[in-house]
């Protein structure tokens, strides 16, 4: 049976603490599924136990990253990979609430592009974390809500469900972080396509180790915050920019220069 939704998770190290998580996935997830475990090298030490839970549930498939390492690129790789038309990406902390899978993905059967899970709208909430991070996440994604009309709150929760064609069409720009449901957000915006959204409760993680660095990915999301300002463009021309950007990423082949005697 081809699945109704494509669960991507990149992982990175995560070993033993992604059993709990996936634990709940699996229960919770009761839309006809593929979970991808997305890993950027086989010796990542999450492998041995992504495999051991494929071969206890035929849902679960682990895929080795080709595309290079980071978590955009896992997860530009997972949707690649992905078979149902709807995708959602959740992290492998277990922040994000797995029983509202099936409603974000339900939300994009019904035709929006983009089904954002929301801690900030009535309902929502999010529980621990960095101070820092809590206080811009919820300013950035307020103020595009109200200046914007991105069509959610929560705009850099990376926890979303996508129309599977509309990312391929459009395509993914972002290579260094979680910034992929910030630029599709902005994106859809953009193009004047269907944006929703469901609260949710994040709860900051309690097994494992962070690897968000603000720092770091911060240029990345301040680059699509400003984006999502800008006048409309057509599907056509979201469809152009992942032309550029992809030809801009092929290797420029080597030349043999020709010697005489």
């Amino acid at each position: 049976m081809r699945p109704r939704v494509s669960v991507v998770i990149p992982v990175y190290n995560e070993g033993d603490a992604i059993m709990p998580c996936m634990e709940r996935i699996l229960r919770d997830v009761l839309l006809p599924a593929e979970i991808l475990l997305v890993h950027d090298t086989p010796d990542d030490t999450t492998v041995p136990y992504a495999q051991k839970l494929a071969m206890a549930d035929p849902r679960v498939r682990p895929v080795l990253n080709t595309y290079g390492r980071g978590p955009a690129n896992a997860i530009r790789f997972g949707i690649d990979a992905a078979l149902a038309p709807v995708t959602v990406v959740t992290m492998a902390d277990g922040c994000d609430d797995p029983r509202q899978i099936d409603g974000l993905a339900r939300l994009v059967e019904r035709g929006v592009v983009v089904a954002a899970a929301s801690r900030y709208m009535p309902g929502g909430q999010q529980v621990g974390g960095p101070r820092l991070k809590r206080l811009m996440s919820r300013w950035a994604g307020l103020s595009l809500y109200h200046f914007t009309r991105v069509g959610t709150r929560d705009a850099t929760n990376s926890f979303k469900a996508y129309h599977t064609d509309f990312v391929r069409q459009v395509g993914i720009e972002s290579r260094a972080g979680f910034e992929i449901g910030l630029e599709l957000t902005a994106k859809a915006a953009r193009a004047r396509m269907p944006v929703a959204e469901l609260p949710t409760i994040w709860l900051d993680r309690q097994l494992g180790e962070s690897h968000f660095d603000l720092g770091r990915f911060l240029p990345s999301y301040l680059r699509w915050y400003r984006f999502a300002f800008g006048r409309r463009l057509t599907m056509e021309q979201l469809a152009a920019r992942r032309v550029r950007v992809e030809a801009a990423e092929q290797p420029v082949p080597s030349v043999a220069l020709e010697t005489t005697s």
